[in-house]
């Protein structure tokens, strides 16, 4: 009975051990064999072999800007602001008003140069009455010579002299009343630069009533406006992706305040210029023997969520012809090098010799082996093999 008890204590164990050593070996096998995208997806998995834009996309870096922006700093020779016609967050247009400088000193001047310009103007006046009554005397006097009326040629000869000087000294005067009202002139479109008016439609972001005045004007501004058009993007590129880069072609905005959250736009321009070798900006440069680029996004979606200085990172789309692709892991290699995946009929698989072609980080194109709509085993391993029953799979999108 002993001898009994022990046989069967013995079977339990080896059971038990067996079964511990078959699970540890399956679970070893399974860990890390699929794509993180299937994790905890069991079985196998088929896809659909579909058309896909392969084309490249490129990763750089760039700064919400606002359309066009205007910075008014003090300029010292103009004296000290009198008045500001602005406060912050308000919407402006081209030609508004922002303030005024003092045009204290400048209206005196203004007035003393009218008046100027007065006296000439009478003086003009003056020499035009005595130029046409010597004009009648003369005349007359003319007249008076023909008939031997007690008038010698002499006496015309001297009257028409004086005429003479007469006109030249009102040429004189009238050269006295041009350069009087240039200099009205002159004066008015200083007084009228005294009041600095916005350059572009936007809206006041700062006024700063306390800036710090210093012989050459001030160091930051008195007046901030930003465009009310939508954002833009700027940033750089390396030389060796400028070359890939033309307008229009779309990108991904990220806002790295905002987390999966993405804004549309398109390219708009990439400078022929460098912003300087070695790429040393805010946008992320090359370093070394790398020449950066300026470049700028127009975003095409709603951009009122966004702030001029948020960073972003984008993503280019260079764009590309559809072909038929399958994910990088559907794809095998036999003994002689010849590349392969499994093709699913009928719940039977088919071993395809494929041809590939372009490719981006997930899938491959396959120019000849299979067909659009094909089922194709993207987690194949070495158990299987050509005519292998499929009874249960997974088919992922």
């Amino acid at each position: 009975m002993k001898k009994k008890v022990w046989i069967w204590v013995l079977s339990v164990v080896g059971v038990l051990a067996i079964a511990t050593t078959v699970y540890f070996v399956t679970k070893g096998k399974s860990a890390g064999g699929f794509e993180e995208e299937f994790e905890g997806m069991g079985g196998v998995l088929a896809q659909k072999a579909a058309e896909r834009d392969l084309g490249e996309s490129i990763l750089v870096t760039g700064k919400v800007v606002p359309e066009e922006e205007q910075k008014v700093f003090l300029e010292a020779e103009n004296g000290d602001i009198h008045e500001y016609l602005v406060t912050e967050n308000q919407v402006v247009s081209a030609g508004d008003p922002l303030f005024k400088y003092d045009v204290t000193k400048i209206d005196a001047e203004y007035n003393k140069a009218v008046r100027s310009r007065d006296l000439v103007q009478s003086r003009l006046k003056i020499e035009q009455n005595e130029i046409a009554d010597i004009g009648k005397r003369l005349a007359d006097m003319k007249k008076r010579v023909k008939n031997n009326d007690e008038v010698t040629q002499e006496d015309v000869n001297m009257l028409a002299k004086e005429k003479v000087q007469l006109e030249m000294g009102y040429e004189g005067t009238k050269d006295e009343l041009t350069s009087a009202q240039e200099a009205i002139n002159e004066l008015m479109a200083q007084k009228k630069s005294m009041t600095v008016v916005s350059k572009i439609n936007g809206i006041v972001v700062k006024v700063n009533k306390n800036v710090e005045k210093t012989e050459t004007g001030s160091s930051e501004p008195v007046i901030h406006i930003i465009s009310n058009e939508p954002f833009k993007v700027i940033g750089t590129m390396s030389e060796f992706d400028t070359v890939k880069i033309q307008a229009e072609q779309p990108v991904i905005v990220r806002p790295k305040v905002f987390k999966d959250r993405e804004w549309n736009g398109v390219v708009e321009s990439v400078s022929q210029f460098p912003e300087g070798e070695g790429g040393g900006d805010d946008f992320g440069g090359g370093g070394g023997n790398v020449t950066m680029y300026p470049f700028k996004v127009a975003i095409t979606d709603d951009t009122s969520e966004l702030r001029q200085g948020f960073h972003v990172s984008m993503e280019i789309k260079l764009g590309g012809a559809q072909v038929l692709a399958v994910p990088h892991m559907a794809l095998m290699m036999d003994e002689e090098g010849l590349e392969y995946v499994y093709v699913l009929v009928e719940n039977v698989l088919e071993k395809r010799v494929v041809q590939t072609g372009e490719m981006n980080d997930e899938f491959i194109g396959i120019t000849e082996g299979i067909a659009v709509d094909e089922l194709v085993i993207i987690n194949p391993d070495e158990s299987m093999h050509e005519g292998m029953e499929v009874d249960t799979f997974d088919e992922v999108e």
